[in-house]
């Protein structure tokens, strides 16, 4: 994924971000050698003039196909960012000065991606499918393809894991039901999925995110909570995204965990569209404009009263429409 473009007196190479910490970004050449750059001047000047009408938090973000010149320390400048194939963003969290109109920022959290692993635990956080249901809004608005981790399966005993798992591959999704801690169940399944792909690990605090990549990949050695991953308390010890090659054309992404996910982008008229168990029945209400809420003729309203589509993800399509806010765009 990266080459060296000869000129005079001065080499400069494609490569991608691999992490971004405050002004340094770390560059990926075709060796693996992490090169630490910088961006040149034009983008700090692009996003001065910008600021007042800019609705994203990110100039260059991890997963980007970059072209930098090579200093002579062995240093780089990043004097273009080239186009993405797709990223997966959210609202970012409220901020000072981003408040009028409830608008939010966007907040991209990597690039150029394949799959997107959502991480839940069964217990310990408790498994929460309106959280699920809102990550794989994201996931399938950015057109990335969807996986689901059940981690701490050794935690239940009910058959509740089971049944999750058994919801969401009936809608289409492939679901991986793990213990970490036992290091057991569909490890190997998983990652033969994660194989030749870029694969971005995504979830809320304390499900084990770190925990199941250092189980994939010893090699990682990622930093997890010392106490227990089993708490209840959701902290995160991941700080910012990281891409890495873990074999041969294939990278994982370890993100910091969230307690807020919040798509970016969707609206009232569109959310319908990312729920795929809802396509078959689109076309069929009585008006166009249709929420699916209360109007007469809705085609989705029936298939959920005829247990075509599930009361769960019903619930949680209507949970998304209350809270969703009108984006602004300029």
């Amino acid at each position: 994924f990266c080459k060296v473009l000869f000129f005079i007196g001065v080499y400069k190479i494609e490569g991608r971000i691999s992490k971004i910490e405050s002004i340094n970004h770390y560059v990926l050449d075709d060796t693996g050698k992490s090169i630490r750059c910088t961006l040149r001047g034009k983008f700090q000047k692009e996003y001065n003039l910008k600021k007042d009408k800019l609705y994203t938090l990110d100039v260059a973000t991890v997963g980007d196909f970059v072209k930098f010149e090579l200093n002579e320390d062995g240093t780089g400048v990043i004097f273009e960012v080239l186009e993405r194939r797709n990223y997966l963003s959210r609202k970012a969290p409220r901020i000072k000065g981003a408040s009028y109109r409830g608008e939010r920022l966007e907040q991209i959290i990597a690039a150029n991606l394949d799959n997107l692993i959502i991480v839940t635990s069964i217990r310990k956080p408790q498994f929460n499918n309106k959280s699920v249901d809102r990550i794989i809004v994201a996931g399938e608005s950015s057109h990335i393809n969807v996986h689901l981790v059940i981690n701490k399966v050794d935690l239940h005993n009910d058959g509740e894991a089971d049944e999750w798992k058994q919801f969401y591959e009936e809608i289409g999704y492939k679901v991986y039901l793990i213990s970490v801690k036992e290091q057991a169940g569909d490890v190997e399944l998983l990652g033969e999925a994660l194989k030749n792909n870029v694969n971005i690990f995504w979830g809320n605090s304390g499900v084990g995110k770190s925990s199941l990549l250092n189980l994939l990949y010893p090699e990682l050695n990622l930093k997890v909570q010392s106490i227990s991953d089993y708490s209840n308390k959701g902290k995160h010890t991941t700080v910012t995204s990281l891409l890495t090659m873990v074999e041969n054309n294939t990278f994982v992404i370890d993100t910091p965990g969230v307690r807020e996910i919040d798509p970016y982008g969707i609206t009232k008229e569109n959310l319908n569209h990312y729920f795929i168990d809802f396509k078959d029945y689109l076309n069929d209400c009585k008006f166009n404009t249709c929420t699916h809420q209360h109007e007469p003729g809705c085609s989705i309203m029936e298939a959920v009263e005829s247990g075509k589509i599930t009361l769960e993800r019903y619930e949680s399509y209507l949970n998304m429409l209350e809270s969703i806010e009108d984006d602004l765009y300029f």
